[in-house]
């Protein structure tokens, strides 16, 4: 045999004087076949460097044992874990991943979607940039099933797995208030999408239960990074500059929010800049619980995402809706933790 050939089921059963069929039937761990055969199949099949014909599978059992992932960017520590986690749950329930991003772009998502079809997955989990609520629609048709992540596009019938930022954000900002704290902003991603609007939806609920008038509360818009292809889509001297237009030793909030901890990294820097401190002056609260945040000085107290847990349940809840098509449609969001530190201990 050529070597440039690649080993067929038939090699292996040829150099066994076994029939194909007895081969397969071993390499599937049949129970029609003893152990003494599927042990000797299994290692001669080692040795010739036998790999099953995966598409050739597929037209037997009408599945590719692929999953599709669409994510916006992989440098969002978020969505690095979620990656990771996905990835395992799939690997143990015998799919392969087929990773493709978007970078918030409209026209990469319909490329992407457009790539699973072609493809023919047999299921997708996808974040959307929620640009256009219809590009998703064409997976449907082909009837592969689709599980949201992390951002809702209400009205599809699709299945979600998300984070309740809404609640995460409402009941941080009142535990991190504390008395005397009046004036509260916001500093928030410049972008239209679900999960910012349910931060900003929870900072709202908060200043509601703490009594805080709306002039004493402020919505910052920082620019976006998501849309450029850049690494990194927060960039703290983006947070920096608009913090240190706005905060002076007279015009300063009491608890600042910021919507990553990125952010934090310039808000902190700005407020040093005007004299002030923090958590004395200003208290800080961060978003994402990303690794820096308990190692700056003071540690930053900020919300911790459960990444992991999301990853497990889209993949549980997109199997269950492979092998059940027509089960109710199932939204999860799911609480994410406050972890108190320094920057709100005043």
């Amino acid at each position: 045999m050529a070597r440039s050939q690649r080993v067929t089921l038939r090699d292996v059963a040829d150099r066994l004087g076994l029939s194909a069929n007895t081969v397969s039937r071993a390499l599937a761990g049949k129970d029609q076949v003893s152990e003494a055969t599927r042990a000797l199949v299994s290692a001669e099949a080692k040795r010739l460097g036998y790999v099953p014909n995966s598409h050739a599978r597929s037209l037997v059992s009408g599945r590719t044992m692929v999953v599709g992932l669409v994510i916006t960017n992989p440098s969002n520590p978020f969505y690095a874990a979620l990656i990771s986690a996905v990835e395992r749950e799939c690997r143990a329930a015998g799919y392969s991943v087929l990773l493709l991003v978007t970078e918030d772009s409209a026209e990469n998502e319909e490329r992407a979607v457009q790539q699973l079809l072609r493809f023919g997955v047999d299921g997708v989990l996808g974040v959307a940039t929620e640009l256009r609520s219809d590009v998703w629609d064409g997976l449907s048709e082909a009837n592969i099933p689709v599980v949201q992540l992390s951002r809702d596009i209400p009205g599809r019938g699709l299945d979600f797995v998300g984070i309740d930022a809404e609640s995460a954000i409402a009941d941080a900002v009142v535990r991190s208030a504390g008395p005397g704290v009046r004036r509260i902003w916001l500093l928030e991603e410049d972008l239209r999408i679900s999960t910012v609007a349910a931060r900003i939806a929870g900072f709202r609920r908060a200043l509601d239960r703490l009594g805080v008038a709306s002039e004493q509360a402020l919505v910052l818009k920082v620019p976006t990074h998501r849309t450029s292809g850049a690494t990194q889509p927060w960039r703290p001297d983006d947070a920096y500059a608009l913090a240190s237009n706005l905060i002076t030793r007279d015009n300063h909030p009491d608890l600042l929010i910021t919507a990553n901890d990125y952010f934090a990294l310039g808000a902190y820097r700005a407020i040093r800049e005007r004299g002030l401190t923090v958590p004395g002056d200003v208290r800080v609260l961060g978003y994402g619980d990303h690794p820096f945040a308990a190692y700056l000085q003071p540690s930053l107290t900020t919300i911790r995402l459960p990444a992991d847990e999301a990853g497990t349940a889209a993949v549980d809840l997109l199997l269950r809706r492979i092998a059940e098509p027509d089960r109710p449609r199932t939204s999860t969001r799911l609480p994410a933790e406050l972890i108190e530190r320094q920057s709100t201990t005043a």
